[in-house]
């Protein structure tokens, strides 16, 4: 039996081996690894073919150094886990594949430690940073330098003079939703809230309780804290669904909160939207074909990541145009059956499907169809209950 010792191992190709088969000169070979279009077309074919039987691939650190370009672009994640980050990378993914980039992904697990950890190990790697914190003040990290373009999602960014941020819009989508609940007919609205420490969280937060002050002056705030895990959410349903005056509707912070919630009610014998309404935010994949369909405002994850590297993509470009700028996206409502709204159409087929052939991602949106249109169904109606005096 031969055993192959290390210091026996195959040397790699070197350009200067390519040179050499293709008889021409390492200047030459450089050239064309590297695109540049002064070079004849038989000795370009020549040293291509040279390439090709040599299995020739060029050391990336050495070439970096030469044309200042890595074609990497650096992902920092609070968390990997979930229907929310694995569209999220979709979509920054599809644009990186159109913009003949690759991307060098790391998770902060939320700590700022970790965080400033992996931009120190990207440094000189990466091109530009595509940042999610929403449990960080950016502001802190003391790792950022302007030499590196940098957008960030969803964090709380103050006073940085050369980021560009993409934020969705929590705080309003979250008053909507309740809004949606009142009119619907729930009195008494229960909050599955997020982690204390996530400005997402909060801001869904805070607009729970300013719409209720606003539509339901008279009417108690309920929150239980979970973690936007499916877990939590499961806890949280227990906890309501067993309550001897429980509310008629809850809204979740993340639509894997919710669907925690509903498996609760559904082994507690309660019917959704019947006994307990439940909505939630971000609309998953998962969130339109659970039964009952989950109504949740649509954050369209997928076309966030993909905006996200295009606009790295123009800093990394035009550096001298980068300014601070922070871009609003408003989620949008998507009416499904378990928030006991009067509908009985079948759901739509959830998409947020990313076209490869160009830069628009599509989403097809669950709109409430016009009243005329409506087939309304007196023995689906949940029944109307008179107004609880809070306790």
């Amino acid at each position: 039996m031969r055993i192959r010792r290390p210091g026996l191992q195959p040397r790699a190709t070197t350009v200067t081996d390519v040179a050499r088969e293709a008889r021409v000169s390492v200047a030459s070979v450089s050239r064309v690894v590297n695109g540049h279009a002064n070079v004849t077309a038989e000795t370009r074919a020549r040293i291509l073919d040279a390439v090709e039987r040599l299995r020739y691939v060029p050391h990336t650190a050495a070439r970096s150094l030469i044309t200042k370009r890595t074609h990497v672009i650096g992902v920092l994640l609070p968390d990997l886990y979930g229907g929310f980050f694995s569209e999220l990378i979709r979509g920054i993914d599809s644009a990186a594949r159109e913009l003949h980039l690759q991307l060098l992904l790391s998770c902060s697990h939320g700590n700022a430690e970790e965080m400033r950890v992996a931009i120190r190990a990207m440094r000189g790697r990466v091109e530009g940073l595509l940042i999610l914190a929403p449990q960080l003040d950016v502001s802190g990290l003391g790792e950022l330098d302007t030499a590196t373009p940098t957008v960030f999602m969803n964090s709380r960014v103050e006073d940085s003079a050369s980021s560009y941020s993409l934020a969705i819009d929590c705080y309003q989508g979250a008053r909507e939703m309740v809004r949606h609940l009142v009119t619907c007919g729930h009195r008494t609205i229960a909050h599955v809230a997020g982690p204390h420490d996530n400005f997402d969280a909060f801001e869904r937060e805070r607009g729970y309780h300013d719409e209720l002050a606003a539509s339901l002056p008279e009417a108690r705030p309920i929150v239980i804290r979970g973690d936007f895990s499916e877990s939590s959410g499961y806890a949280a349903g227990r906890a309501l669904g067993a309550e001897r005056r429980r509310p008629e509707a809850v809204f979740a912070a993340n639509d894997g909160m919710a669907l925690g919630c509903l498996a609760a009610f559904d082994e507690l014998g309660l019917k959704v939207p019947h006994d307990i309404a439940i909505t939630g935010f971000d609309d998953i994949p998962l969130a339109a074909f659970v039964r009952p369909a989950l109504t949740t405002m649509r954050v369209r994850i997928s076309e966030l990541g993909r905006n996200a590297m295009n606009r790295l993509a123009e800093a990394i470009a035009h550096p001298e145009a980068t300014h601070a700028v922070t871009t609003m996206l408003r989620p949008d409502l998507v009416v499904r059956d378990s928030c006991g709204a009067v509908i009985t159409r079948a759901p739509a087929t959830h998409q947020q499907a990313v076209n490869d052939g160009g830069n628009d991602e599509t989403s097809q949106r669950s709109e409430p169809e016009p009243r005329s249109k409506r087939r309304v169904s007196r023995a689906r109606r949940p029944p109307r209950r008179p107004p609880r005096k809070p306790r």
